[in-house]
């Protein structure tokens, strides 16, 4: 028997009583900041609930801080803060550092310790189920409706010991997720380093520029509304960097046969290109199709060749395109890269059968590397979803009869 089991056994063999988070203490928050009282630059970090738990892009005066931090409720070192609208539920310890956050958006209970420990609390708050009082998904979660969540409160050696486990397992958790991603980083970096050697080449190959081997076709029209559950193919320009890898031959998108009559197609064989994106790396993503004829929307383009297309696509991946791309590639809030400067872009262009050799060896090289970008956040995942079954299964109680 563990020494939790012994602890359940003695001092609650009959179940645990469960208390509402309205009993343990008042549902707290920050005083009002108005956006004329922020600034873009400052002493004190103010977290909105878009920046909850992330870096702060907003700040206030140390004077403001102080006179609000005196006279209205602040939060202690190692109160659980917890979002209130938005994404319901995350949390984050404070650490006591100097920082204010967002009234109604972001909230505290000023808990009982001698009741229910903070650290306990926290872990409560990964697995509770927010939403209880409403039902479907919600967007704000009102002090009426945080009263009202009910929790189970074992007695404080109970708590201590299922805090000392699961601090024990997060570490180990983590520390094997970080693991498995530096290892996945690496297998990427193999991969991507024999695929720029196998596509460099010195002037025995003709070079070429993607204007003199092919055309751009710009997309039109297209938007998500118009998307159907079945019709005619259909690609969003948002998909090439959100959804597809490098080949595709099927569309998780349709829409209606009436509809795709005024849009432009793509044929297999063509590569499509997202033509603005909101970095440098997405910008002109290339996307090999080997399917039926598809329809595109604008901010992207179809290009037509007359070379091999896997050669080309995986070229439009390089660290040589990336650099190019980084050289001329303009704007502020969204990045594009002329059309012009694309098809300038110059190229080694080998023979057809050179380019089938080398694209057969890429294939392999980029299927073990998609088993292994498979397998290794499969891994991650299952070891996260262990977890939190673990730790779930930790923080459930049979209810103690009144």
């Amino acid at each position: 028997m563990s020494k939790l089991d012994e602890l359940i056994n003695d001092l609650c063999p009959d179940g645990v009583k469960f208390f509402s988070l309205g009993d343990i203490g008042k549902v707290c928050m920050c005083k009002r900041i108005y956006k004329h009282q922020t600034s873009i630059e400052g002493d004190i970090p103010f977290y909105k609930i878009g920046t909850f738990g992330k870096n702060p892009d907003s700040f206030i005066s140390k004077s403001l801080y102080k006179e609000y931090k005196e006279k209205y409720r602040y939060p202690s070192k190692g109160d659980i803060l917890f979002s209130a609208s938005g994404t319901i539920g995350r949390t984050v310890v404070f650490n006591g550092e100097p920082a204010y956050f967002q009234d109604s958006n972001i909230v505290w209970i000023d808990n009982k310790e001698d009741l229910v420990l903070n650290t306990f609390l926290y872990y409560l708050y990964k697995q509770l189920d927010w939403n209880v009082s409403k039902g479907g998904t919600i967007s704000r979660l009102y002090t009426k409706d945080i009263i009202n969540i009910k929790i189970p409160i074992p007695p404080l050696p109970i708590q201590e010991e299922i805090v000392r486990i699961l601090d024990t397992f997060t570490e180990l958790t983590a520390e094997l997720t970080a693991e498995l991603t530096a290892e996945l980083t690496a297998r990427k970096k193999q991969y991507e380093y024999y695929r720029d050697k196998l596509l460099t080449f010195d002037d025995s190959v003709e070079w070429k520029e993607l204007g003199e081997i092919g055309k751009l076709i710009r997309g039109n029209g297209l938007q998500k509304i118009h998307f159907r559950e079945e019709g005619v193919p259909c690609i969003h320009y948002g998909q090439l960097y959100t959804y597809y890898g490098i080949f595709a031959s099927k569309t998780k998108s349709f829409v209606s046969e009436e509809y795709a009559k005024k849009l432009r197609k793509a044929q297999k064989g063509d590569i499509l290109i997202s033509g603005v994106s909101e970095n440098v790396e997405d910008i002109c993503k290339p996307l090999g199709w080997f399917g039926e004829d598809v329809c595109i929307s604008g901010d992207m383009f179809i290009f037509k060749h007359n070379q091999n297309t896997k050669y080309i696509t995986y070229l439009l991946k390089t660290t040589d395109f990336s650099r190019y791309k980084e050289r001329y590639a303009h704007g502020a809030k969204v990045t594009r890269l002329r059309q012009g400067k694309l098809l300038n872009y110059k190229i080694p262009v080998p023979p057809l059968a050179e380019q089938e050799r080398i694209v057969k060896i890429l294939d392999k090289f980029d299927t073990l590397t998609n088993d292994i970008s498979k397998g290794l956040p499969a891994e991650i995942e299952a070891r996260q979803k262990q977890y939190e079954y673990y730790r779930d299964k930790l923080l459930t109680f049979k209810e103690k009869k009144a």
